[in-house]
């Protein structure tokens, strides 16, 4: 629907040469109903926010009239964020490169030029005397003599508001690259072809694809991952022969069911290509050989309530699932079968690892000598290795909160494992182990100029909810911190799709901690951190468990003295910002500001609506509210529809106007109703980026100066002085 805003509002504009903040920003009503199939119905009087399209000249002006506003706001902070941002880039080491990985007689690695903003992707011949060492001393002097240069992203993204690779191939020959853009940021990609020999872009373009492709064996078929044009589902693998018409390219698997997500892989060994298609509950994988992938398998058919992944080497599947026993109860936290290279059902399903209620099976890597089993146990992860002789050994860690996981581990034939350690006091550190003599080395660990971690201190505090759940808790903050209630605090979650927030480093926070900020993050229900049931526990009709969470922590960690009552930020988002939003409406008092960034908002009205990408995709995370029993709940604690009248913390709002997976209009409603009935006098300000999606700006400096304006804004409501 085409609306005007009121003639006021478009025409509101901010005077060069008044100082002072104008009024916010009036989106004015238009009276809109939304109901639901068993007939209950609501009044959204912001309604008209929403375009589609993202052309309509009212919406537009609303959204500039916002950013206008904020410019405002943030005039006096101006110089704070440029100094956060300088510290912020200061930090890193702007002509720093990746571990390289090899892969079929290739080195392959990205690096970045000092001042740019988008990586250079390249590889080198393996060679006598070449390895991820050498290379890497190589590129820290500029010696990029024998390098293939694959995407020079720069040069590709010039001229452009917004760009991204979202995925990269090479035949399976070496001969051919396959990459999939997008230059808008709504996540749909285009995928294109160069030839590596010859410098050739073919003039094969795909459209309206998932950043997801695979090449088979023959280097001239590749398959890839077709989306829905309205709704952005996964809905088609085909596949395309080079130098043949895209028109013509073949349908090889089309999902029927628009609750299931969609991707394509190849096993570790390269034998098969594989369609993996799963969803909240349920998953299935179709599996072909990659040497003449014309008839796909399915290895266990759909369940609900069943979930799997699998990969093969050495004539077996390994398979990740949380299917029955022979007892008939659920590998609640996942276990580890075998099955043959021609298995079609769970009934040729061997168990070889266990479940264990106390320990999360997380991820599974495959080797010729052992597996790695990277897993989560009282809230911290770890690496188990599975040797063939039937003995194992866990990866040691030195921190009491930390974040470890597997790394690039490209090739099975290799006695080296990689993995990556990190904390919030320890940058993002690479170690490969050797599994068969206890030798470990360091790769690499991200070089962070001018910090030293001998200054700050990282703990891990358990809180009691109030009913009774233990939450992870972890802390960094500035040696010599006194736990006496008065420092600022500033506190991080996400608490959704069972996505574990782990402390790693974080290169902007220092600018926190050196200002004298405890940070924190909360370990919330709705992750994963605790095990399967930790989510279970955090979603459906159990979501306010989420938010109670979040609060309960911020009031212990007030009371044990970490931070002083009124000092206290909040931060999320995505999901995060419908955490935000949930305690902004139920604990206000408990919170001096906070920062919603791309906010699920509208929890109702979005999950009502088929047409929105991701909505059917999510019923079994949120609920389908075209239930009674579900919509009442979703509407109990849905930012948007509880706000009231009340004061409410400074808010900074941010969204993407092209974000495909929280459209913009949730957060610009969210804004409009709390300006009419937000009693407090604290700043909400909303930041719109017009050539953004869900991630924010592509390059890599332009993310941290929005997150260095933001970080002014926090700082600001907090009380936080400036410092050298």
């Amino acid at each position: 629907m085409k609306v005007h805003l009121p003639l006021l509002a478009l025409l509101m504009t901010l005077p060069p040469t008044v100082s002072a903040v104008p009024n916010p920003p009036d989106a004015g009503r238009q009276p809109h109903l939304v109901t639901a199939p068993f007939g209950a119905s609501r009044e959204d009087d912001y309604y008209w926010l929403r375009d589609d399209e993202r052309e309509a000249p009212a919406m537009l002006a609303y959204l500039q009239a916002e950013n206008a506003y904020t410019d405002a706001v943030m005039v006096p902070l101006k110089p704070l964020q440029e100094k956060l941002y300088g510290e912020i880039v200061g930090r890193i080491k702007q002509d720093d490169s990746s571990v390289p990985y090899r892969e079929r007689g290739w080195w392959y690695y990205s690096r970045f030029e000092k001042g740019k903003d988008y990586p250079v992707h390249a590889r080198r011949v393996d060679a006598t005397g070449v390895d991820a060492l050498s290379i890497q001393a190589a590129n820290a002097r500029g010696d990029f003599a024998g390098e293939q240069v694959l995407l020079d992203v720069n040069a590709m993204a010039a001229g452009k508001g917004y760009f991204s690779v979202g995925d990269s191939a090479v035949s399976q020959d070496n001969r051919i690259l396959a990459w999939a853009e997008d230059d808008v940021g709504r996540r749909q990609y285009t995928i294109r072809f160069r030839n590596l020999e010859t410098g050739e872009v073919y003039p094969d373009t795909i459209a309206g694809v998932s950043p997801n492709i695979v090449w088979a064996d023959d280097n001239r078929t590749l398959f890839y991952v077709e989306n829905d044009p309205e709704t952005l589902l996964t809905v088609r693998v085909k596949k395309h022969v080079l130098g043949t018409p895209v028109a013509q390219d073949a349908l090889v698997y089309e999902e029927h069911d628009d609750s299931f997500y969609m991707g394509i892989g190849r096993t570790r060994d390269d034998h098969f290509i594989t369609i993996e298609v799963e969803s909240t509950v349920a998953s299935e994988l179709r599996y072909a050989p990659a040497s003449d992938p014309r008839q796909f398998t399915v290895l266990a058919k759909r369940q609900r309530d069943v979930e799997y992944d699998a990969d093969h080497l050495g004539g077996r599947w390994v398979i990740r699932t949380n299917a029955p026993g022979a007892d008939g109860k659920p590998a609640t936290n996942f276990k580890l079968v075998t099955a043959p290279s021609n298995a079609t059902s769970r009934a040729q399903w061997s168990d070889w690892l266990a479940h264990d209620p106390a320990v999360f099976i997380e991820d599974v890597e495959l080797f010729d000598g052992f597996t790695a089993v990277a897993e989560r146990s009282g809230g911290l992860e770890r690496i188990r290795l599975l040797k063939e002789d039937g003995g194992q050994q866990y990866v040691d860690a030195d921190e009491p909160a930390y974040s470890m996981g597997l790394s690039v581990n490209a090739e099975h034939a290799t006695p080296w494992l990689r993995y990556g350690y990190t904390s919030l006091a320890t940058p993002a550190t690479t170690y490969e182990l050797n599994v068969a003599t206890g030798e470990r080395r360091v790769l690499k660990q991200q070089p962070v100029p001018g910090y030293d971690p001998a200054k700050y201190v990282t703990e891990r505090v358990w809180v009691t909810a109030r009913d009774g759940a233990k939450v992870p808790v972890s802390l960094v903050y500035r040696k010599g911190f006194a736990k006496d209630g008065t420092a600022p605090l500033f506190q991080y979650a996400y608490g959704s799709y069972g996505i574990s927030m782990d402390p790693g480093f974080n290169g902007p926070v220092v600018s926190l901690l050196d200002r004298g900020v405890v940070y924190a993050i909360a370990h919330i229900r709705g992750g994963q951190e605790m095990g399967r049931q930790w989510y279970e526990d955090g979603k459906l009709l159990k979501k306010q468990n989420t938010f109670n969470d979040f609060v309960d922590v911020t009031r212990e960690l007030v009371k044990l003295g970490y931070a002083a009552p009124g000092r206290v930020a909040a931060s999320g988002g995505s999901a995060g910002g419908l955490l935000m939003g949930a305690v902004a409406n139920q604990a206000p008092a408990d919170y001096r500001v906070m920062v919603a960034q791309v906010p699920f908002v509208d929890v109702v009205t979005t999950m009502l609506d088929e047409s929105i990408p991701l909505t059917t995709n999510e019923y079994d995370e949120w609920g389908n509210p075209q239930q009674e029993p579900f919509y009442e709940y979703m509407l109990s604690y849905s930012p948007y529809d509880n706000v009231k009248a009340q004061d409410y913390p400074a808010l900074f709002v941010g969204t993407g106007l092209w974000d495909s997976q929280v459209q913009y209009w949730e957060p610009a409603k969210w804004v409009a109703k709390l300006r009419d009935v937000n009693t407090g006098t604290h700043p909400v300000v909303f930041r719109t980026n017009m050539e953004a999606g869900h991630g924010g700006k592509s390059g890599r400096f332009q993310r941290f100066r929005e997150q260095a304006e933001y970080y002014a804004f926090v700082l600001d409501q907090l009380g936080v002085a400036d410092t050298d």
